[in-house]
């Protein structure tokens, strides 16, 4: 792609999802051309996007499981032919829990279910979770502060075959840790996933599930001030114009974008 030219991104919205249009307004901050695209519109119409995001909420309420009824629609097939083709695919909370419910992530054949994201599991708390996390970008080993929302968030494998796969292939793309970076168990893990993972990639590279939320940390206005580390003192420091700069969240959507 020339890299005068945007790419163009459509931000799926089935019915019950939440978050498109500051989804949408995240992938424009990071370089990109976003629009909201139902999730009935033609599959010829649907093919024409450089990429495509999954954005969160709860499609069709969450019923049987959350993002069950949402995986097996219609447009999740044209999804999956299109990164299978080599298109970028980005599910963030909602959408990785279709992306997993679809066989997309993993992945390591297409279509079969390897991976779950089930109810959270934690000694001091159970149900829907709403609180900022630490997450490792695997990739560079930098740390970032993301919001997390969900009471399914819990990656968990088929098999401990499976969940050896994930360490040994390398498809954790964020994974929660302390403020300065270490793994280090469920004081930090807020749901009990596998190995810590926050997000996990496909084995095709073209599709992450995100369970943090990037597009609610892309301006560094979002960050709390109450947060320590390095995100935490920038957000404290800066006042006017500064509010607006790149949030720990853009980081996502920049390698998404390296993908299109």
């Amino acid at each position: 792609m020339s890299p005068l030219r945007k790419p163009k991104l459509a931000v799926i919205q089935f019915p019950g999802v939440n978050c498109e249009y500051e989804t949408a307004r995240a992938l424009e901050a990071a370089g990109a051309r976003a629009d909201v695209v139902r999730f009935n519109l033609p599959a010829d119409e649907i093919r024409r996007y450089d990429g495509y995001v999954l954005p969160g909420g709860f499609a069709y309420e969450d019923r049987v499981r959350a993002g069950a009824v949402a995986a097996k629609d219609a447009v999740v097939d044209v999804l999956a032919e299109e990164a299978a083709r080599g298109k970028p695919l980005l599910g963030i909370c909602n959408g990785a829990q279709v992306l997993l419910e679809a066989g997309i992530v993993p992945g390591r054949e297409p279509g079969r279910v390897e991976m779950a994201l089930a109810h959270n599991r934690h000694p001091y708390h159970k149900g829907f979770l709403n609180r900022w996390v630490f997450c490792r970008h695997e990739p560079t080993g930098e740390v970032l502060p993301l919001p997390i929302a969900h009471a399914e968030g819990r990656f968990a494998c088929a098999d401990e075959k499976a969940e050896a796969a994930l360490e040994r292939d390398e498809l954790i793309y964020l994974r929660y840790v302390d403020e300065a970076g270490n793994a280090v168990g469920e004081e930090y893990n807020p749901n009990g996933s596998a190995l810590d993972a926050a997000a996990v990639s496909s084995y095709s590279a073209a599709a992450v599930a995100t369970m943090p939320h990037p597009e609610r940390a892309s301006w560094l206005y979002q960050i709390p001030r109450y947060l320590p580390g390095p995100w935490g003192l920038k957000r404290r420091r800066a006042a006017g114009k500064e509010l607006n700069a790149r949030g720990p969240g853009r980081l996502v959507f920049e390698d998404f974008l390296k993908l299109v």
